[in-house]
């Protein structure tokens, strides 16, 4: 196959009773969800006038995630267009500006979004095409479907079309899109359902939204597999007994979730609350996760299988996974561990030399058929980071310069060890701030911590969250850290701010 289309009429075909995808509200079979998408496509092909949809034109939706956006969704792919979820508690400047460079053929919004949609700043042809969900699904059984119509749209497609631009966090304050196409997530999908044993038994709880790419993995592995695909509510997020509740009444047996979600459960103590013993699966990324809070998942979880998941945006949810196999000490970094099939991962010193010897540091180096299609509409940054193999001068090969560092172990297994811009030189030493942050998690009263520096007054500065008090945790990191690693101060906060893609916001760190 190559394109997500293809996969859903197979699924349609093969389980085309079951439960595809459900929401708090509503669920629906795989056939179901083939036959809808393919009426709302004939209808917005239709609305535009015959082929007046150009082959890779962006589709927005400006709402929360649901089972009537992913029928839309699906309704985009059959017409050759890319999906662009826009994270709606963004700034207005910042939803303005990614619509802008995506222009879109429509925008999908819901009625709790709509009045937000239009008091942003959008040029007439944009507001034209906006369209409320409920207008397309609750005249679902109106809508009829013109197979000819959607097989002139299918002429367009080849493997390396668009499928989705998913839009970072933007360290730098400007977001970039990444554009990922259909081959590339088809090809992860069939080796990551294959890795972790995904069947049509399992029941995947997604926690993701679907404006970041760990959604991704849920989506496609159970729409390849047959699966039942369970979508949180982001709201449940905040309150442990519910999400609990859910994850329990549900049967789930598969969590992809990212760490800042797993650290919510077990500091809120939402497993003592109840256990969802029908998880046998439990996959992880986007962090450190720190071992003390992984350990609170193991003690009700004791035998499901717990993996580590490495790998940014634009290689397509993940490159590298370490399925855990052993217990962890509290100052312990768990590895990122070894590639996924048909994904080169190496690491480069500063000169662009290889590095395979244990305990040297390098850049993260990502080649193979996952890397993303580069930013849209962004040569200039595609190009500073999507760059010929600098170990290959005979054909053309493309890598991805993370900006991570790791380093091997004497077993080969990779471990990451901070972020380019997160090695700092502070009292004419070099030092890892995540160092400091591991030391810190390891202290009983701590739950996470995350280190900043301040270039301008040279402070290393460590935030907390946790029962202990400051004096403790810097009194204790006396014992753990050489006196150059110290932090200069140390501040214990309630909880930590997340940025759009559930990570912790160091910006917003920096301004407390």
């Amino acid at each position: 196959m190559i394109n997500i289309t293809q996969m859903l009429e197979r699924a349609a075909e093969e389980y085309g009773d079951r439960i595809a995808y459900a929401d708090p509200d509503k669920e629906i079979t795989y056939a179901c969800l083939n036959d809808r998408a393919k009426r709302i496509a004939t209808y917005l092909a239709n609305n535009k006038g015959i082929e007046k949809i150009k082959p890779e034109s962006a589709l927005v939706f400006y709402m929360e995630k649901s089972v009537d956006a992913l029928t839309v969704m699906f309704a985009g792919m059959y017409l050759s267009m890319f999906y662009s979820f826009i994270d709606i508690r963004q700034t207005a400047n910042r939803a303005e500006n990614i619509i802008s460079v995506l222009e879109p053929e429509y925008i999908i919004t819901d009625e709790d979004n709509i009045e937000a949609l239009i008091s942003l700043n959008l040029e007439n042809r944009v507001r034209e095409n906006i369209i409320l969900i409920s207008d397309l699904v609750n005249r679902i059984d109106s809508l009829y479907m013109d197979e000819s119509l959607l097989n002139r749209y299918s002429e367009n497609f080849y493997d390396k079309m668009p499928l989705y631009v998913n839009f970072t966090s933007g360290s730098t304050g400007v977001p970039k899109g990444v554009v990922v196409g259909h081959a590339s997530v088809i090809e992860f999908i069939e080796e990551f359902t294959s890795v972790f044993n995904i069947t049509d038994d399992d029941i995947i709880a997604n926690q993701a939204p679907f404006d970041f790419d760990v959604s991704v993995k849920d989506i496609y592995s159970g729409l390849l597999k047959g699966a039942k695909v369970a979508l949180i509510p982001r709201e449940y997020f905040s309150n442990p007994t519910v999400l609990m509740d859910y994850l329990f009444d549900n049967k789930v047996t598969t969590l992809i979730w990212a760490v800042s979600a797993m650290c919510f459960v077990s500091i809120m103590n939402g497993l003592e609350y109840k256990t969802p013993d029908s998880i046998n699966k439990i996959m992880f990324s986007g962090e450190l996760m720190p071992v003390k809070q992984l350990n609170k998942w193991k003690k009700y979880l004791p035998d499901a299988m717990y993996v580590n998941l490495y790998g940014p945006t634009e290689i397509t949810c993940n490159c590298t996974y370490h399925i855990l196999d052993r217990e962890y000490e509290k100052d312990e970094v768990i590895p990122i561990g070894i590639p996924f099939g048909n994904e080169k991962v190496f690491l480069l010193d500063d000169n662009d030399n290889r590095i395979t010897e244990p305990d040297t540091e390098g850049e993260i180096c990502v080649g193979g058929s996952c890397l993303a299609l580069g930013y849209y509409k962004d040569s200039v940054k595609t190009n500073e980071v999507f760059v010929q193999n600098p170990l290959n001068n005979r054909f053309i090969e493309q890598i991805y310069r993370t900006g991570d560092l790791g380093k091997y172990d004497k077993n080969g297994l990779l471990y990451y060890t901070s972020r380019k811009d997160f090695q700092i030189k502070h009292m004419g030493q070099r030092i890892e701030l995540s160092d400091i942050d591991v030391s810190a998690m390891s202290i009983d009263g701590v739950s996470r911590a995350c280190t900043i520096y301040d270039h301008k007054h040279k402070k290393i500065v460590l935030f907390f969250t946790g029962e202990s008090d400051k004096e403790t945790v810097s009194a204790k990191l006396k014992d753990k850290l050489p006196p150059f690693m110290l932090p200069t101060k140390t501040v214990r906060i309630d909880e930590f701010p997340l940025n759009k893609n559930g990570k912790i916001d160091r910006g917003a760190l920096e301004k407390l």
